[in-house]
Protein backbone atom coordinates (compact mmCIF):
# COMPACT_ATOMS: atom_id res chain seq x y z
CA UNK A 1 0.00 0.00 0.00
CA UNK A 2 1.36 3.08 -0.96
CA UNK A 3 1.29 6.27 1.72
CA UNK A 4 0.95 9.89 1.53
CA UNK A 5 2.68 10.35 5.13
CA UNK A 6 4.54 7.68 7.25
CA UNK A 7 5.47 8.87 10.65
CA UNK A 8 7.74 7.10 12.56
CA UNK A 9 8.37 7.87 16.20
CA UNK A 10 10.89 5.95 18.93
CA UNK A 11 7.66 5.27 21.08
CA UNK A 12 4.82 4.22 21.11
CA UNK A 13 3.10 7.30 22.29
CA UNK A 14 5.58 10.32 20.04
CA UNK A 15 3.66 10.49 17.22
CA UNK A 16 0.21 11.06 19.15
CA UNK A 17 1.97 14.01 21.30
CA UNK A 18 4.14 15.47 18.45
CA UNK A 19 2.56 15.48 15.01
CA UNK A 20 -0.77 13.38 15.12
CA UNK A 21 -2.54 16.85 14.55
CA UNK A 22 -0.92 16.67 10.92
CA UNK A 23 -1.91 13.46 10.28
CA UNK A 24 -5.34 13.86 11.71
CA UNK A 25 -5.03 16.89 8.95
CA UNK A 26 -3.76 15.04 6.00
CA UNK A 27 -6.58 12.21 6.54
CA UNK A 28 -8.76 14.90 6.25
CA UNK A 29 -7.95 15.63 3.27
CA UNK A 30 -7.98 12.39 1.88
CA UNK A 31 -4.51 11.19 2.35
CA UNK A 32 -3.02 7.79 2.81
CA UNK A 33 -1.45 8.02 6.44
CA UNK A 34 0.62 5.73 8.54
CA UNK A 35 2.47 4.83 11.67
CA UNK A 36 5.90 2.80 12.56
CA UNK A 37 6.79 2.59 15.96
CA UNK A 38 10.77 1.67 16.80
CA UNK A 39 10.00 0.29 20.36
CA UNK A 40 7.13 -1.08 22.64
CA UNK A 41 8.02 1.12 25.12
CA UNK A 42 8.86 -1.43 27.42
CA UNK A 43 10.86 1.16 29.71
CA UNK A 44 8.28 3.56 29.65
CA UNK A 45 7.27 5.21 33.71
CA UNK A 46 3.71 5.88 31.97
CA UNK A 47 2.25 2.53 31.82
CA UNK A 48 2.88 -0.99 31.43
CA UNK A 49 3.82 -2.32 27.82
CA UNK A 50 0.02 -4.09 27.89
CA UNK A 51 -1.41 -0.49 28.55
CA UNK A 52 0.62 1.34 26.12
CA UNK A 53 -0.39 -1.25 23.54
CA UNK A 54 -4.59 -0.25 24.34
CA UNK A 55 -3.29 2.80 23.76
CA UNK A 56 -2.23 2.38 20.23
CA UNK A 57 -4.85 0.50 19.20
CA UNK A 58 -7.41 3.93 20.49
CA UNK A 59 -5.14 6.28 19.34
CA UNK A 60 -4.71 4.31 15.87
CA UNK A 61 -8.60 4.31 15.49
CA UNK A 62 -8.86 7.56 16.29
CA UNK A 63 -6.25 8.63 14.04
CA UNK A 64 -7.93 6.42 10.84
CA UNK A 65 -4.34 5.21 10.08
CA UNK A 66 -3.97 3.11 6.96
CA UNK A 67 -1.03 0.84 8.56
CA UNK A 68 0.68 0.92 12.02
CA UNK A 69 3.94 -1.28 12.59
CA UNK A 70 5.93 -1.80 15.37
CA UNK A 71 9.59 -2.83 14.91
CA UNK A 72 9.94 -3.97 18.27
CA UNK A 73 13.48 -2.79 18.66
CA UNK A 74 14.73 -2.63 22.41
CA UNK A 75 13.51 0.28 24.38
CA UNK A 76 16.47 2.38 25.38
CA UNK A 77 18.84 0.55 23.82
CA UNK A 78 18.32 0.10 19.82
CA UNK A 79 21.71 1.41 17.99
CA UNK A 80 21.88 2.61 14.57
CA UNK A 81 23.03 -0.56 13.11
CA UNK A 82 22.46 -2.35 9.62
CA UNK A 83 19.64 -4.78 10.64
CA UNK A 84 17.87 -1.61 12.03
CA UNK A 85 18.04 0.34 9.27
CA UNK A 86 17.10 -2.33 7.13
CA UNK A 87 14.28 -2.76 8.60
CA UNK A 88 13.12 0.72 8.49
CA UNK A 89 14.41 0.50 4.79
CA UNK A 90 11.70 -2.42 4.63
CA UNK A 91 9.08 -0.36 6.32
CA UNK A 92 10.06 2.86 3.55
CA UNK A 93 9.98 0.58 0.22
CA UNK A 94 6.87 -1.03 1.54
CA UNK A 95 5.10 2.05 1.59
CA UNK A 96 6.66 4.56 -0.75
CA UNK A 97 5.63 7.18 1.97
CA UNK A 98 6.58 10.45 -0.23
CA UNK A 99 6.91 12.12 3.52
CA UNK A 100 8.63 10.30 6.29
CA UNK A 101 7.99 12.09 9.40
CA UNK A 102 10.70 11.63 12.27
CA UNK A 103 11.72 12.43 15.92
CA UNK A 104 13.45 15.49 16.27
CA UNK A 105 17.69 15.24 16.11
CA UNK A 106 18.40 16.46 19.68
CA UNK A 107 15.60 16.14 22.69
CA UNK A 108 15.51 14.84 26.51
CA UNK A 109 15.26 11.38 25.71
CA UNK A 110 18.19 9.44 24.06
CA UNK A 111 15.90 7.21 22.09
CA UNK A 112 14.66 10.21 20.58
CA UNK A 113 17.87 11.75 18.84
CA UNK A 114 18.71 8.19 17.89
CA UNK A 115 15.57 7.30 16.25
CA UNK A 116 15.76 10.50 14.20
CA UNK A 117 19.77 9.55 12.67
CA UNK A 118 18.25 6.22 12.15
CA UNK A 119 15.30 6.96 10.03
CA UNK A 120 17.05 10.18 8.26
CA UNK A 121 19.72 7.36 7.32
CA UNK A 122 17.52 4.57 6.25
CA UNK A 123 15.24 6.95 3.69
CA UNK A 124 18.74 8.07 2.09
CA UNK A 125 19.82 4.71 1.92
CA UNK A 126 16.47 2.61 1.00
CA UNK A 127 16.72 4.80 -2.12
CA UNK A 128 19.95 2.96 -3.24
CA UNK A 129 19.48 -0.02 -5.66
CA UNK A 130 22.21 -2.08 -4.45
CA UNK A 131 21.03 -2.37 -0.95
CA UNK A 132 18.15 -5.61 -1.56
CA UNK A 133 15.31 -6.59 0.87
CA UNK A 134 12.53 -8.46 0.29
CA UNK A 135 8.65 -7.90 1.74
CA UNK A 136 6.21 -11.37 2.19
CA UNK A 137 9.13 -12.92 -0.06
CA UNK A 138 8.84 -10.45 -2.72
CA UNK A 139 12.08 -8.26 -3.86
CA UNK A 140 11.20 -4.48 -3.02
CA UNK A 141 12.34 -1.49 -5.20
CA UNK A 142 14.67 0.80 -4.26
CA UNK A 143 12.48 4.00 -3.00
CA UNK A 144 13.66 7.13 -1.48
CA UNK A 145 10.73 10.02 0.24
CA UNK A 146 10.62 13.05 -1.49
CA UNK A 147 10.98 15.08 2.00
CA UNK A 148 11.89 14.11 5.85
CA UNK A 149 10.67 16.27 8.56
CA UNK A 150 11.37 16.51 11.86
CA UNK A 151 8.62 17.06 14.78
CA UNK A 152 9.35 18.89 17.73
CA UNK A 153 9.25 17.20 20.73
CA UNK A 154 10.29 18.46 24.55
CA UNK A 155 13.17 20.72 23.83
CA UNK A 156 12.23 23.72 21.36
CA UNK A 157 13.80 23.60 18.30
CA UNK A 158 13.20 26.61 15.84
CA UNK A 159 10.36 25.34 13.28
CA UNK A 160 11.30 25.88 9.72
CA UNK A 161 7.15 25.69 9.00
CA UNK A 162 4.17 25.43 11.00
CA UNK A 163 1.33 23.30 10.41
CA UNK A 164 -2.23 24.82 11.13
CA UNK A 165 -4.26 21.67 12.77
CA UNK A 166 -6.88 23.78 14.79
CA UNK A 167 -9.81 21.82 13.00
CA UNK A 168 -8.73 18.68 14.21
CA UNK A 169 -6.99 19.77 17.92
CA UNK A 170 -10.36 18.20 19.61
CA UNK A 171 -9.20 15.19 17.95
CA UNK A 172 -6.03 15.07 18.67
CA UNK A 173 -6.71 16.06 22.21
CA UNK A 174 -8.76 12.71 21.73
Amino acid sequence: MKLDILAFGAHPDDIELSCSGWLLTEKANGKKTGVVDLTIGELSTRGTVDSRRQETAVATHLLRLDVRENLEMPDGFFTINEANIRSVINCLRAYQPEIVLCNAPHDRHPDHGRASQLVSEACFLSGLQKIETTHQGNPQQAWRPKYVFQYIQDRFIDPDFLIDISAVMDQKIA
